[in-house]
Parts: C-alpha cells; structure tokens; sequence
C-alpha cells in the first residue's frame, strides 16, 4: 500500500504530523521547510511523495503551495487496519487504545486429544 510506505520515511512523518496539528490551515512549503528545517529540494522531494500517495493536498495561493494532510484517507486506513482489531469486534479495541501493546493471548490448554 503506497500509503504507508509513503510514511516510512522519518521526513515524511514529521512532515504528516506537523499538517495534521496545523488542521484545515494547513501551510506553505517555506513554513514546513523552516519548522523541520528542511533544504527547500529535500522538502520538495517528499511533498511530492506524500501528494501522489493522496496523504496530503495542495492548493496554488499565488506563488505559493499550501499543503494540507489529507486525514479522511489517514482515518479510512486506521479504520481498515483496526477492522479485525479484538477478533473481528473493534469496538472493544476502545479500551486499548492507552495500553501500551495487546494483552497477550491465554495460553491453549492442551488435553491428550488435542491436536497441535
């Protein structure tokens, strides 16, 4: 999924992060290169990459690019991904949510019977 690889890169991350606090406002390409601060092609290059997965839009304001994270598709794919979350019942994965990692699974007890 380009989407995620999309997100491997340390850059891009911060650069999606940093969007999605900055809301609807979104920002230029000079205030994200001068927040991360990024060389203005390193930043470009990656803006490019996170525009073609669909993880951002861009807008022309005059001579400037206002980026926006694209976060319908961020929460569409979270939801995808937590889908079989709890066994097919995400709802309880509510609960999880602060725990630091799954609750490990009840050891099978094995009967002579038992198949492995």
């Amino acid at each position: 999924m380009i989407t995620l690889e999309s997100l491997s890169s340390g850059i891009r991350l911060d650069i999606f992060r940093l969007l999605v606090r900055k809301g609807l406002d979104g920002m230029v390409a000079g205030e994200i290169a001068a927040v991360l601060e990024l060389a203005p092609s390193n930043l470009s290059f990656h803006l490019k990459a996170l525009t073609q997965s669909g993880l951002l839009s861009v807008e022309q304001e005059g001579r400037f690019q206002r980026y926006r994270a694209n976060i319908g598709l961020m929460q569409g794919l979270v939801d995808y991904l937590m889908e079989e979350c709890c066994a097919g019942h995400p709802e309880q994965c509510v609960d999880l949510r602060g725990a630091p990692r799954c609750a490990p699974a009840k050891p099978a007890v094995l009967t002579d019977s038992t198949e492995v």
